[in-house]
This record gives C-alpha cells, sequence and structure tokens, in this order.
C-alpha cells in the first residue's frame, strides 16, 4: 500500500512538472530589435481572459488571432524601443490622474489611493505597481502609432452638417421617446427573512394610511427617510420610460400604476419582489418622433443632433486607427522578424 501510495504522489508530481515545463515553452519568439519570447502559460493567460470575456471557449483560429495581437504588441514595442521614443514618468501619471478622476466623478467625491488602488485590482487583477506598467505600455503603443502615422490620423473629417441629415433620414424610426414619467418613490425593503418582511409591510401600511392620496404628506414622508432609523428609502428615482426594458426591470403593476398616474398624483401601495413602494409622478412626457434639436431623453440635454455626431466621430476614429494600425504592423512583420512553434499552439 505505501509502495502504491508513493507510486501515485510520484506520478501526479512528474505530471505537475512535466506540464509546468510545456507551459514554459516558447509559443512565439519576436527579434525585431532583441529577442523577446511568449510563452504557453502567457498565451494561454491571454486566451483564458479572452474566453471569460466571451464566455466561450475559443477556437484554434481564435487563440492564433489572439498569438497574433501579442505578437504585434510586442513588435510596436521593440520598434518603439529602437526609435528612442520615450514615455516619462509625468505622461504616465496623467493617464493614470485622467483614470482616477474619471472614477472620482463616477462616485461623485474624490475618492482615496487605497480606492484607487482597489478599483485597479477590482478591476484588472494587477498590483499598482503591474498596473502602473501596463499603463506605460498602452501608452507608448498609442503615440508610436500616432507619431508613425500621422498622415493617417490627419486625414481624420469630422461629419459634415449632410452626414448628420442623411444619417437621421436612413434612422428616423429609431429616433422615438417613448411615453416617460418622471418619479418620486418611497420604497420599503422587504428585509433577510418572513419577520423582516412582516414588519416592512407594517410600516408601507402605516405610511399608507399617513399620506393618502395627499401629495404633501407624501413629500414629508420622503424627507423623513432620511433620518437613520426612518426603515425606508424615498426621493426621486429618475424617469420611467414605458418599454420592454422597463417593464422588466420594475414589473408590470408598478410600471402599469406609474402610466395610469397624472402628474402630482400619489398611488396606493405596490408589492414586487423588491418591496413595497408608493409612487408620486412628478413630470409626465407624451411618446414623441424626435427632430434633430430634440434632446434624446428626459433628463439629458443631448440633441439628436449631438448623438449622431458623436456616433459618426467614433467610427470614423475607429477606422482611422484599425487603418493606421494595419499599416504599422504590415511594416513592422516585413521579413517576419518572429518565429512562431506550431507544435506549441496545441494544448
Amino acid at each position: 500500500m505505501k509502495r502504491s501510495i508513493l507510486g501515485i504522489g510520484m506520478a501526479l508530481f512528474l505530471a505537475s512538472l512535466a506540464a509546468a515545463q510545456a507551459d514554459l515553452q516558447p509559443v512565439a519568439i519576436v527579434k525585431l530589435v532583441k529577442t523577446e519570447q511568449i510563452s504557453v502559460k502567457q498565451l494561454k493567460t491571454q486566451v483564458e481572459e479572452a474566453e471569460k470575456a466571451e464566455g466561450r471557449t475559443l477556437t484554434p483560429a481564435e487563440r492564433r488571432m489572439v498569438l497574433d495581437v501579442m505578437i504585434n504588441e510586442r513588435l510596436v514595442l521593440q520598434a518603439a524601443e529602437r526609435d528612442k521614443l520615450v514615455i516619462s514618468e509625468a505622461e504616465v501619471n496623467q493617464q493614470i490622474q485622467q483614470m482616477r478622476a474619471q472614477l472620482s466623478q463616477n462616485v461623485n467625491r474624490q475618492i482615496t489611493d487605497a480606492e484607487f488602488a482597489q478599483a485597479v485590482k477590482n478591476d484588472s487583477g494587477l498590483d499598482f505597481p503591474a498596473f502602473r506598467e501596463q499603463i506605460r505600455r498602452r501608452y507608448t503603443l498609442q503615440k508610436y502609432l500616432q507619431e508613425k502615422k500621422k498622415a493617417v490620423f490627419q486625414s481624420f473629417q469630422a461629419p459634415a452638417e449632410a452626414d448628420i441629415q442623411n444619417f437621421y433620414n436612413v434612422n428616423k424610426a429609431q429616433f422615438v421617446r417613448p411615453e416617460t414619467v418622471r418619479i418620486s418613490m418611497i420604497q420599503i425593503p422587504l428585509g433577510k427573512d418572513a419577520a423582516d418582511k412582516v414588519k416592512a409591510k407594517a410600516l408601507a401600511e402605516q405610511l399608507v394610511r399617513e399620506i393618502g392620496s395627499n401629495p404633501a404628506k407624501f413629500d414629508e414622508a420622503v424627507i423623513r427617510s432620511k433620518t437613520p432609523a426612518s426603515g425606508y428609502q424615498g426621493g426621486d428615482a429618475g424617469y420611467l420610460p414605458r418599454n420592454p426594458q422597463a417593464l422588466q426591470l420594475v414589473g408590470q403593476e408598478l410600471l402599469d400604476t406609474a402610466f395610469r398616474l397624472k402628474q402630482g398624483e400619489v398611488s396606493r401601495m405596490i408589492e414586487n419582489s423588491q418591496g413595497y413602494h408608493i409612487l408620486k409622478i412628478t413630470e409626465t412626457y407624451e411618446m414623441k418622433n424626435l427632430t434633430l434639436n430634440d434632446i434624446i431623453q428626459p433628463g439629458n440635454l443631448k440633441t439628436v443632433r449631438e448623438y449622431i455626431t458623436e456616433g459618426i466621430t467614433q467610427d470614423r476614429q475607429q477606422a482611422i486607427i484599425a487603418k493606421a494600425t494595419q499599416e504599422l504592423v504590415a511594416e513592422l512583420r516585413q521579413g517576419t522578424p518572429f518565429q512562431i512553434f506550431e507544435n506549441n499552439l496545441k494544448w
């Protein structure tokens, strides 16, 4: 028995050692100005990330595409090193500060160093030093591409009025604002168990008796919701359109109730999977076919014209980047300054 256990243990050890050695084998070598190896493990990591994002297993051809992207990145980075493109610490700091400012804007306050580092870790899985290096690599790629392909980037043309009008005419049927209401809501959460639900329903019924159909009483209850021991939340719940997405989000009863009410009216108690609710309608908007100068949706000052302009601009910018990248990569791949080990692509 002891020999059997030892034999199994040794077999498992040798198998794991063989797997580790296989992962260290090169799947490609890039050698534009220096020799740089891409290991099987590095490729597997990138493939796994892509599969996680796609929610499926990549085909062999798609794995090969991932490897091509890795080769192209290293070719550009080596070319940037060859041409003495230097990214300063100040430039890296500026890129990071832009990300930090955007995150602070999203949470409506200045985030701390620790919060930013944790957000980076949650999003990328990287510790801050590794994240900083990743930023340096990405900005090097971007800057080198822009410098080497200036003519391509300079060929960009902003959308003209005719472009905007043509897009609107073809897609006019999509620019419809659905019937929409703005809601002030009192919500009593169900809690964690049956006892919490009983308490929640009792509180909801108490609020319904206090408020009745009186909008002023509703507003007073919203103010009381801000106190720590109120047991419920209240305030502006934003705009609710009458469409399938809203139906899926709030349920049939709440949606129907919201659109039966007139502006200023207060609803009865509504129960759904999220808790008990009392509504007051503060704004109403009829369904409308939007013109170029209308805002896209209530609460958003962006007009249809601005929305179309941004969309066309982004599409053209992406096309410019794709063209510049294809040209640069084709130039760097001339002479095949890399080697792929086909046998190591099979796992």
